[in-house]
């Protein structure tokens, strides 16, 4: 394996920190780099056969190169809830490789980070089908931890590492109750001991009331909606109690009427009005985003050669299995983060990703609330260079960079 190479001048590459992407040759490769990402992760991580109670999540695993000065482990957690991770996460944001416009080969993410959950997501399946019926936040905890617990006992060279937990969105509910289900463990005798380090959440779904105001309040400051709409809004939505009356649904209706066309999980990114896939000479770039993608990495996960390279078990991939998007602004953040009355222990500034203002960073105690300058719903996928300098600090335990990398 060939570690992939940050580009930001400032962000230490990704092998220094225990992840890496894969070898492999020219733009446009395919199968043969599934099915030697698939050798190297090993596939599908299914539990004992003699367990066909339990379910079977889909393991995606990047190892690090052997001279890495630091042995870390991060498990990724997107959002819906519902949302693969494979597909969202690795296929256009985070992974070694993206899907080209032709859906059926692949060109590398410069910029790649080195399981799917809940059960029912991506290629994850179960095999009791009341389980499909039981779905919830505290189940989804559950299942992730005798996942991860499992996961330990068939590879116990990674028990010892600093182990990360990182998401998006509905990660807002995933990721800190599945820290909490470890914390909770790991005081009792006789079990796996995680070496739990921190999470990172990104536009993090958290409560309704903080979430809905935010989201309004964002694009309303944005222009995208009417004054009139907003005062409606701010006069019959209560927001607080989300009881919300006849007159509040009329008043939301009409902001989304008078915004019109347009993506939500980035109010400036064109939309994809050619689904159809493109002939295969054409090449993708991490610094280009394409807004049909998601077309594309469906394509590409469907095929039953991919399928079969990745052993997993033939489905109907899709990205979501759930129906909740969550669109969660910078404001809806702060409103929740504001309502902790938390104290200040770094004051507001502006940090840097390479020679430009890479977003801003305030740390309260306990949490550090940062901003990606020019970053949709999906970090990664528009600001890949920056997502990778926060990364780093993350993992590193240290803030951003507060001024830039000349």
């Amino acid at each position: 394996m060939r570690p992939s190479k940050s580009l930001s001048p400032e962000a230490t590459s990704v092998e220094d920190f225990g992840w890496d992407a894969f070898e492999g040759g020219s733009e446009g490769e395919g199968l043969d780099s599934v099915a030697r990402m698939v050798k190297e992760s090993e596939g599908l991580d299914e539990k004992e056969k003699e367990e066909e109670e339990w379910g079977n999540g889909f393991e995606n695993r990047m190892d690090s190169d052997a001279s890495c000065s630091y042995n870390h482990l991060l498990r990724l957690e997107k959002s819906g809830p519902g949302c693969s991770s494979l597909g969202y996460g690795a296929m256009e944001e985070l992974g070694p490789f993206r899907v080209n416009s032709d859906g059926k080969t692949l060109f590398r993410n410069e910029y790649a980070w080195n399981n799917e959950s809940p059960a029912g997501v991506g290629f994850s399946y179960s095999n009791t089908s009341s389980d499909y019926e039981e779905l919830g936040d505290k189940m989804t905890a559950n299942d992730a931890y005798i996942f991860l617990v499992n996961w330990f006992e068939r590879f116990p060279e990674y028990k010892s590492r600093d182990f990360f937990i990182a998401g998006e969105s509905y990660a807002g509910h995933y990721a800190p109750q599945f820290a909490y289900t470890i914390l909770i463990q790991n005081k009792l005798q006789n079990r796996t001991t995680i070496n739990l380090k921190g999470i990172a959440i990104g536009n993090a779904l958290i409560d309704d009331a903080t979430h809905s105001k935010g989201q309004f309040d964002y694009l309303w400051t944005h222009g995208l909606y009417s004054d009139e709409t907003h005062a409606a809004i701010d006069n019959y939505c209560d927001f607080a109690s989300q009881n919300f009356s006849l007159q509040c649904f009329n008043a939301m209706n009409k902001a989304v009427s008078e915004m019109g066309a347009i993506d939500y999980l980035n109010i400036y990114a064109p939309l994809c009005h050619d689904t159809s896939l493109k002939n295969a000479s054409i090449h993708g770039s991490v610094y280009e985003f394409d807004p049909c993608s998601n077309y594309s990495v469906k394509a590409y996960l469907n095929n039953p050669e991919v399928q079969l390279a990745l052993q997993a078990k033939p489905t109907n991939w899709t990205h979501c299995s759930g129906d909740i998007d969550g669109l969660v602004p910078v404001t809806s953040s702060r409103y929740s983060i504001n309502s902790l009355n938390l104290s200040i222990i770094v004051p507001w500034y502006s940090w840097y990703s390479g020679y430009e203002v890479g977003g801003y960073v305030v740390q309260y105690e306990g949490i550090t609330f940062v901003t990606v300058r020019g970053a949709g719903h999906l970090v990664p996928s528009w600001q890949p260079a920056r997502a990778l300098t926060l990364f780093t600090s993350f993992i590193k335990e240290v803030l951003p960079p507060s001024s830039p990398a000349y």
